[in-house]
């Protein structure tokens, strides 16, 4: 047996293990996905519906980022409503609910990066940040679908690896009302998008068969699931990808830890 007193350094894995544990990140990735679902994806209907210069609708969004093709992507797009009728029966106040419940889940996503660098909330009169920072997620999101009409092959491959790393890079350090410096974040956004690439490939695998088979089983409820599975998937990543990060610009010097197992 070690001396109480001796330091006791760990595997790389034991300490994320550790760390993903006390942020209770399978947690984590759940509440986003409820949240996505439910506060997020009505008000990204709206503003998909509004596009001026496109017409398909959040559906749409949701198969690109998926990588759906085929009878998966017309399987979800039934699920939604379809853009007309969303603008025809979206009042102002009803609008304006639609950016507060987005506010809750920018600020789900502000507490995640708290834990995650150990910081303490910042006051409520931050919100400004909050709502700078959905803005910025809407544009990013549009920018992605975009370019699927515009560029093709590589070019998009590298559009979208260099937005999303802008994105992720700058988002945690808004949020974090830059208390965190850039090249502590840098290392996060960069596992971050490297992450999102590997679910995109695996939902293409797995859940492009899944929603055609869940929705000749449960219908429209069948799809649902499968989309908060995918919005589960992106929290785990958005979450796993900034704590991992932190772990890589630390180093082995923070993994050590005092007495023994």
């Amino acid at each position: 047996m070690e001396p109480s007193g001796e330091p006791r350094e760990r595997s790389w894995l034991g300490e994320l293990y550790r760390r993903a544990k006390d942020l209770e990140l399978l947690h984590r990735a759940m509440g986003f996905a409820t949240l996505a679902l439910v506060t997020l994806a009505p008000l990204l209907i709206v503003v998909a519906a509004a596009d001026p210069l496109r017409h398909e609708g959040f559906a749409l969004w949701l198969v690109d980022g998926m990588g759906l093709s085929g009878r998966s992507a017309e399987a979800v797009d039934r699920v939604f409503s379809p853009p007309s009728r969303v603008v025809g029966t979206t009042s102002l106040w009803g609008g304006v609910l639609l950016a507060v419940f987005g506010l809750s889940f920018a600020a789900s996503v502000q507490n995640g990066y708290e834990r995650i660098w150990g910081l303490s909330s910042g006051p409520w009169h931050r919100v400004w940040r909050q709502l700078v920072w959905l803005v910025a997620l809407m544009a990013y999101l549009y920018l992605q679908v975009q370019s699927r009409t515009v560029l093709d092959g590589s070019y998009r491959i590298a559009l979208s690896a260099g937005t999303g790393l802008l994105f992720f890079w700058w988002g945690p350090r808004f949020l974090l009302g830059h208390q965190v410096r850039w090249r502590e974040l840098l290392p996060g956004a960069l596992v971050t998008v490297a992450c999102l690439a590997g679910l995109r490939v695996f939902s293409f695998l797995v859940f492009t068969p899944l929603v055609v088979t869940n929705a000749l089983s449960y219908g429209a409820v069948g799809t649902v699931l499968v989309v908060e599975s995918w919005f589960a998937g992106v929290g785990f990543v958005v979450y796993g990808g900034a704590l991992f990060g932190r772990m890589v610009w630390e180093g082995p010097a923070s993994w050590r830890t005092r007495g023994t197992p």
